[in-house]
C-alpha cells in the first residue's frame, strides 16, 4: 500500500506579507522557508509554524499574476483550501488514489518550494483538493 504522511495546510492569501503578520501576530507563528516565486505554479509560497516537532505546518499561497488559480479561489473568499501528503514514488501513489475513485488534475512537476522535488494534485471522490509531494 502507498505510504501517505501528512505534510501541510495550503491557505490562500492576497499577499503573503500581509498574511504574515497576521500569523506572526495571532499565533506566534515564523517563517520555515520562504517565500519562493513559482512560475510553474503561478503562485507565490511562504511555509509557517511554531517550529516545535510535530506541529502543524501553514502554506501561504498568493498568487503570482491574474492567470493564478488562487486568484479565483480568493475571488469566492476561499481561504483554506488544500492539504498536503508527502509520498515516497508520487506515480505509485497516483495509481493508488485513482483506484479509489479519485480524479487527477495535475501531473507530477517540479516545484520550487520543494528545492525541485516533483508534486501532483487530485480531488477525493468528496471534492478535497490534495497536493502530493515526493520525498
Amino acid at each position: 500500500m502507498t505510504s501517505l504522511r501528512f505534510s501541510h495546510i495550503g491557505v490562500a492569501v492576497p499577499s503573503i506579507r500581509q498574511a504574515l503578520a497576521t500569523y506572526e501576530a495571532i499565533f506566534g507563528y515564523v517563517v520555515l522557508s520562504g517565500p519562493f516565486d513559482d512560475p510553474v505554479q503561478h503562485v507565490s509560497v511562504c511555509f509557517l509554524g511554531t517550529g516545535e516537532p510535530g506541529d502543524l505546518t501553514i502554506e501561504l499561497v498568493a498568487p503570482l499574476g491574474d492567470n493564478s488559480p488562487i486568484s479565483k479561489l480568493l475571488a469566492k473568499g476561499i481561504g483554506a483550501y488544500h492539504i498536503c501528503y508527502e509520498v515516497d514514488a508520487i506515480e505509485e501513489a497516483l495509481e493508488y488514489v485513482r483506484s479509489k475513485g479519485c480524479i487527477v488534475v495535475s501531473k507530477p512537476l517540479p516545484a520550487t518550494a520543494f528545492e525541485g522535488k516533483r508534486i501532483a494534485w487530485f480531488y477525493t471522490p468528496t471534492r478535497q483538493l490534495v497536493e502530493l509531494v515526493e520525498r
